[in-house]
């Protein structure tokens, strides 16, 4: 019975620390927390201290005065603030246990499959200074592949792309093994970054990154389609011609063809990982299909893209948000997942 009650009330966790967006599993609860990976700080007295953390930091990105900056302490999905990266870390850990007592948990970090050694240690340190009694490391296709439910025990091949804010992950698994992986340095900030500078081009208009995000998000498509001039969504921003504030109106059709080059690049990178894949397990693939996981999934048409390009079916995972994390956290739930995988 105690053994029971200790496993119910662990401190344990996974957690998916990824550039846009931190999720974070609990042991026998699930997942707990799902906030933007967004740090606001503040300069007082030749001191720096952290004002606010998650969803509202994000609500100050591009509205701060000069002595507060909201930074992200991540980039391409590896740390790029130790310090920051590290306070943004224990403020989750309290926050997802809510308690006064000093809580040192056993997490699970999942990092890109190019991390090097240094990027990776500066993770584990940031996690350990941050009150972790132990933490390991687990690479981000592997846990994305665990958490769509594919089968990468067994001995046949399967793919996984899992497109995150930073990176972009093409893994091909099979026997619990990565065979092939990439780490493209593309995802849903470089899509949002496009979607800015493809604006300020053709319409001489400045706007910020939430408003690329929405626009995205609300009419963000991966090719035209015969409706996409007349899907549209109004935008606002600062004229660069006479520097006035200045509203219009952007076609998906527009949007799309902002958002070429990245999708370009992750459909090329899905075809170089099956040419460097062995014959049998593409074999395997042609069967199983191409799974996509991660925010940047949820883009219309994207599946239509990499499938013209690869000429493999593709389809979404279920919850392709959560995939990462969910995978992060049945290798914390399963100790000979944990060691193998790790």
């Amino acid at each position: 019975m105690f053994s029971k009650l200790k496993g119910f009330l662990s401190t344990d966790m996974a957690m998916d620390l990824g550039t846009a967006n931190t999720l974070v599993y609990v042991r026998n609860k699930g997942i707990v927390l799902n906030e933007p990976s967004v740090v606001a700080i503040i300069n007082t007295n030749s001191k720096t201290e952290v004002l606010a953390v998650g969803n509202e930091a994000k609500l100050m990105l591009g509205r701060t005065p000069s002595h507060i900056r909201a930074i992200r302490p991540l980039k391409d999905g590896v740390i790029a603030d130790f310090e920051v990266a590290e306070q943004m870390i224990k403020y989750f850990i309290k926050k997802v246990h809510n308690r006064s007592i000093l809580t040192s948990p056993k997490i699970v970090i999942c990092v890109p499959y190019g991390a090097t050694a240094v990027e990776r240690r500066a993770i584990q340190e940031a996690a350990e200074t941050a009150g972790a009694r132990e933490v390991f490391l687990i690479e981000e296709p592997k846990a994305a592949a665990i958490g769509a439910g594919l089968p990468i025990n067994e001995p046949q091949g399967s793919i996984v792309v899992d497109i995150g804010g930073g990176t972009t992950e093409v893994a091909v698994v099979s026997l619990g093994g990565i065979v092939h992986a990439s780490s493209l340095r593309v995802g849903g900030d470089k899509m949002d970054n496009e979607i800015i500078l493809y604006i300020r081009k053709n319409f001489n208009l400045l706007i910020g990154e939430a408003t690329a995000e929405r626009i995205k998000k609300e009419i963000g498509s991966a090719i035209c389609t015969p409706e996409s001039k007349d899907i549209r969504v109004s935008i606002k921003g600062r004229s660069l011609i006479d520097g006035n504030p200045k509203d219009m109106e952007i076609s998906q059709k527009q949007v799309a063809e902002a958002l070429m080059d990245p999708v370009s690049i992750i459909a090329n990178g899905v075809k170089d990982a099956l040419e460097k894949t062995p014959p049998e397990l593409v074999a395997d693939i042609i069967d199983a299909g191409i799974t996509l996981t991660g925010g940047g999934a949820l883009l219309p048409n994207l599946c239509e893209v990499i499938q013209h390009v690869s000429g493999v079916n593709v389809k979404v995972a279920d919850n392709p948000l959560d995939c990462v994390v969910l995978g992060t956290g049945k290798a914390l739930q399963d100790n000979r997942l944990l060691k193998f995988y790790n």
